[in-house]
């Protein structure tokens, strides 16, 4: 992982945001960093709700 993947941010839609803040907040900066990377390595600009639960599908919750 290069230097810039950790300080470009990505955007949010408004969906994703919600659905993270449905993650507790003990997790919820590690599941964001695992979200960001796998919208990065799908090579999108924008978290959307599908990345959300494809991150949370991942997870198994």
């Amino acid at each position: 992982m290069s230097s810039s993947d950790l300080t470009d941010a990505l955007e949010w839609t408004s969906e994703a945001k919600a659905k993270l803040r449905n993650i507790p907040y003990f997790v919820r900066a590690q599941a964001r960093q695992r979200i960001e990377q796998l919208a990065r390595d799908a090579d999108l600009d924008v978290v959307t709700v599908e990345i959300v639960e494809l991150a949370r599908a991942e997870f198994g919750q």
